[in-house]
C-alpha cells in the first residue's frame, strides 16, 4: 500500500499526460501510486496509459466510457489504497517536492488535511501565483470552516474569492471514506467537494508555495461550449443550499444572489465559447433571456455586485442595463481570433 495515491482522470490528454504523470513520478516522495483514469478518450491517450503503466509499477490505469471528470474522479478514489489522496488534471503538473512538504507539513502540525498555493500558467509562457487559501501554517476546524467554507459560499465573485480547487489538497484517505464524500456534476464539482469536505470538522496544514501547476488549457472542455450550462450551475446552485442547510452553515444574506450572478457571468461568457457558432442576433436573444429570466433575472434586478475586477464589471454593466447588444459586441472583440 502507497501512503498518497494520486488521482488524474484523463480524457483526450495525449498532448499533456506524460508531462503530468513525470512530475508524479519524479516527486521527491515516492511512496506513491498513481491512478489515471481514462474517460473515454479518443485519441492517444489509452496508448500512452499502457505505456506509462508499463514503464513504472507505481501505475495503474482504469478505462470507462466518457462519463465526465466527477465520474473519473469518483472511480480513482474506490481503486485508491493509499492513506492520503491527491487529484491532479491531466494538463497540470507538480513541483518536485509537492508532496515532500504537503505530507511534511500535515504529520508535523497533526493536521487533518493540506493545501498549497499554485500557479497559473498561460500557453504563452506566463505565470501568475495564486495564494493557498491561508498563509503557511495550521488551521484549527472552526478557521477552515471560516476561512474556506463561507467564502466558497458568499463571494464567488471578487478578485479575492477563494479558489475552489480541489487538486490544491491533500486528503486523509480515510475521513473521505467515513464522510462518504464523491464529486457530483460537470462544472463547479470542486467547488462542492471542498464545502462538504471542510464544512466537516477538519483541521488544515497549508504550505503557501507555488506546488501546483495549473495550464491554462485553450483546448480544455471547460473552454468549449457547453450545452445545457445553465442547468448544470442551478443544479449546483441546490447542493451548496443542501449543504448549507445539512451542516447549519451560515453564509451572508445575499449569498444566493451573489452566487447567482457568478452563475450569469459563467453563461453569459459560455453563450460566446468555440462551439456555439450563431447569429449575432441569437447571441442578443439569449442573452436578454439569461439576465431576465427565471433563473438570474431577480438576482440582476435586485443585487448589484462588488468587488469584482474590470472586466467581470464591464460585463455586469451591461447586463444590469440590458444593453445585450453591447454586451454581444464586448465579447465578439474580446473573443476575435479564438477558435
Amino acid at each position: 500500500m502507497a501512503v498518497i495515491s494520486v488521482i488524474v482522470p484523463a480524457y483526450n490528454a495525449a498532448g499533456t499526460l506524460d508531462r503530468c504523470v513525470s512530475s508524479v513520478l519524479n516527486q521527491s516522495f515516492g511512496d506513491l501510486e498513481l491512478i489515471i483514469i481514462d474517460d473515454g478518450s479518443a485519441d492517444e491517450t489509452p496508448d500512452i496509459c499502457r505505456r506509462l503503466a508499463e514503464e513504472d509499477g507505481r501505475v495503474k490505469v482504469l478505462c470507462q466510457e466518457n462519463r465526465g471528470v466527477s465520474e473519473a474522479r469518483n472511480a480513482g478514489l474506490r481503486a485508491a489504497t493509499g492513506r492520503y489522496i491527491a487529484f491532479l488534471d491531466a494538463d497540470d503538473w507538480l513541483d518536485t517536492k509537492a508532496y515532500e512538504k504537503m505530507l511534511g507539513a500535515m504529520e508535523k502540525s497533526g493536521a487533518d488535511s493540506a493545501a498549497c498555493g499554485h500557479w497559473l500558467v498561460w500557453p504563452g509562457g506566463g505565470m501568475d501565483f495564486g495564494s493557498a487559501p491561508m498563509d503557511t501554517g495550521f488551521y484549527s476546524a472552526e478557521e477552515t470552516k471560516r476561512r474556506i467554507v463561507l467564502p466558497l459560499l458568499n463571494d464567488r465573485l471578487s478578485a479575492s474569492a477563494v479558489n475552489g480547487f480541489s487538486v490544491r489538497y491533500l486528503y486523509s484517505r480515510a475521513s473521505l471514506l467515513e464522510r462518504g464524500l464523491s464529486f457530483t456534476g460537470a462544472y463547479l464539482e470542486d467547488e462542492l467537494f471542498l464545502i462538504e469536505f471542510f464544512s466537516w470538522p477538519t483541521t488544515l496544514a497549508v504550505v503557501n508555495e507555488g506546488l501546483y501547476y495549473y495550464y491554462q488549457n485553450p483546448e480544455s472542455a471547460t473552454r468549449r461550449y457547453m450545452a445545457g450550462c445553465v442547468e448544470t450551475f442551478m443544479r449546483s446552485l441546490e447542493l451548496k443550499k443542501r449543504l448549507v442547510s445539512r451542516f447549519g452553515l451560515e453564509p451572508g444574506p445575499d449569498w444566493i444572489r451573489n452566487t447567482l450572478w457568478s452563475g450569469l457571468l459563467i453563461a453569459i461568457g459560455n453563450e460566446f465559447a468555440p462551439g456555439n457558432e450563431v447569429p449575432f442576433s441569437a447571441h442578443v436573444k439569449n442573452l436578454r433571456a439569461l439576465c431576465e429570466g427565471a433563473e438570474f433575472g431577480e438576482a440582476v434586478r435586485c443585487y448589484k455586485p462588488r468587488g469584482m475586477g474590470r472586466k467581470k464589471a464591464a460585463v455586469a454593466f451591461f447586463a444590469r442595463r440590458r444593453m445585450y447588444a453591447a454586451l454581444a459586441l464586448l465579447y465578439k472583440a474580446k473573443n476575435r481570433g479564438r477558435k
